[in-house]
């Protein structure tokens, strides 16, 4: 069967606008993780977040996008599927065709306009125009529209794993014939919804995150999207490949609405589920990219579930320290990172870590280093349980 791989990756978030400003700024150890200066929230100034420093009002002239109704969420989704699709130099008549599949995810959606959301809950009158734009679900139709794209076209909501999922999902349409290429990856923006629902939970920090630390704090909320463009090996001749999707697992504890369970149940068994597909040992994953929330909950399970699906846990770190959570982003995000850790054998640094976290005595890796890889495991486990681990192998 022929290998499904990466031709085409597209990114935007804190640290950069494409795919190679982003890979220069994790090089670098770049913290985009800032004070607020364009989103209006109580909040401003009192934590940090992984704002894009480009206004909704730049990026609709940047995209010409001056359609009815048009968000934050469906801005930065445009952006990243305009990359992936040129990066892979994709023609129209190829993404409209009925052999193409779009697969995107998020969270917020919408409801990034959070205050209009609510101001229509309570009109007497026919609405704002953003009344068909607050489902998830328009993010990726606004994209299907721009480009008339009349192939299979889904949107994924699993909080935190939502595009990992929409990667695994396109991977399978083109697995079982049902699609020749799919775009896939999702995006998510800032949002007063999800920055008060955080606040609430109180897992957002009042100060820069630090994955995997003993003293982490918690979580700084980031906004971002990212996609690529997934094909057979025997369809992409004549492109560049960046790299295989090797193996995908996932699985649900449903343990708690915002936890994971102390055993890791969920994310062992995802992994597990990777290397299964992936036909690969534990030992042969030579990175991993940690989902590393820098919450007390997630690091700690993560780190013992790595223990029990590895004999000798491989090098890992959480570039959500340089981002921010992107939440339904983050999975694709992290996918594009992780293709760029094997094309250029490298591994990208957790930043801002000093002491292991007790229970686990782990330590990700705190400096940027060159190494032989083959196999990178990107791990992306959402509120509600739903845990998902991807495998990519260097091309």
């Amino acid at each position: 069967m022929s290998r499904i791989v990466v031709t085409g990756m597209g990114v935007i978030s804190a640290i950069g606008n494409t795919a190679g400003e982003n890979r220069q700024a994790l090089v670098k150890g770049t913290c985009g993780i800032t004070n607020l200066e364009n989103f209006p929230s109580r909040f401003a100034g009192v934590m940090p977040f992984g704002e894009i420093k480009i206004t909704t009002d730049t990026l609709k002239e940047q995209l010409h996008a001056y359609e009815h109704g048009v968000t934050r969420t469906m801005l930065l989704s445009l952006h990243a599927f305009n990359e992936a699709i040129a990066d892979s130099n994709l023609p129209i008549a190829e993404i409209s065709s009925l052999n193409t599949a779009f697969i995107s995810g998020n969270t917020v959606g919408g409801m990034c306009l959070t205050d209009e959301l609510y101001a229509d809950t309570r009109s007497k009158d026919n609405g704002s125009e953003y009344l068909t734009s607050y489902d998830s679900a328009s993010v990726a139709i606004y994209v299907q529209e721009r480009y008339k794209m009349k192939g299979i076209i889904n949107t994924f909501n699993t909080a935190c794993s939502s595009s990992a999922n929409a990667i695994m999902y396109g991977a399978r349409l083109i697995q079982h014939g049902f699609a020749k290429r799919a775009i896939v990856g999702g995006a998510d923006t800032l949002a007063k919804f999800t920055i008060n629902g955080f606040n609430a939970l109180r897992i957002l920090s009042d100060e820069t995150c630090r994955p995997f630390d003993k003293d982490r704090k918690g979580l700084n909320l980031g906004e971002g999207a990212a996609y690529l463009v997934l094909e057979k090996e025997g369809d992409a001749a004549d492109k560049k490949i960046y790299a295989t999707i090797a193996g995908y697992g996932n699985a649900n504890d449903a343990f708690h609405p915002s936890s994971l369970s102390a055993e890791g149940d969920g994310p062992v068994a995802a992994m597990k589920q990777a290397l299964k597909k992936a036909n690969i040992n534990a030992g042969e994953i030579g990175f991993i990219n940690a989902h590393g929330t820098a919450t007390e909950n997630n690091d700690e399970v993560e780190s013992v579930s790595m223990k029990k699906v590895f004999d000798q846990v491989p090098a890992f770190a959480s570039t959500k320290g340089n981002t921010g959570h992107t939440l339904g982003a983050a999975g694709a995000i992290e996918a594009v990172y992780s293709i760029l850790s094997l094309m250029h054998q490298e591994i990208y640094p957790a930043l801002h870590f000093e002491h292991a976290i007790d229970a686990t005595g782990l330590a990700p890796v705190a400096e940027y280093r060159k190494k032989s890889l083959e196999y990178v495991m990107s791990n992306s486990f959402g509120f509600g349980g739903n845990c998902t681990s991807l495998i990519f192998s260097k091309y």
